[in-house]
């Protein structure tokens, strides 16, 4: 399996830049790691935090694996009929809010730090 880096060089013009800037908005805070799982980015310190997922309309999903557990008081996240997962897309740099973004990236960091992730497990029967 290749780098993040690698995989970012496989894209070009709009979603080069936004998984670009995003790569780097991730990384810059301290103890995020970053490797390729499922074929895509994940990046993560006790537990996964946060992935981009190119889509095929030729936008980037921001996804937060824990989204449910997070406030989302800047309203930007949907679940997208999911129940856990919920993220933002986008299409180009300039729609990209990075204030909003920090402090979604920071509450997702503090909820990994704080709150152990427990995978829900159904009941056996």
């Amino acid at each position: 399996m290749g780098s993040v880096k690698d995989f970012i060089a496989t894209y070009d013009g709009d979603q080069r830049t936004v998984l670009s800037f995003l790569d780097s908005l991730v990384i810059s805070f301290p103890g995020v790691t970053s490797k390729i799982s499922y074929g895509i980015p994940f990046y993560h310190r006790k537990s996964w935090i946060c992935y981009l997922n190119p889509t095929k309309d030729g936008k980037i999903e921001f996804a937060f694996p824990r989204g449910n557990e997070l406030s989302n008081e800047q309203g930007i996240l949907d679940s997208k009929g999911r129940k856990q997962v919920m993220s933002v897309t986008f299409g180009s740099y300039d729609e990209i809010p990075q204030e909003l973004l920090n402090e979604i990236i920071q509450e997702a960091l503090l909820l990994d730090e704080e709150v152990p992730y427990a995978p829900k497990r159904k009941k056996k029967s």
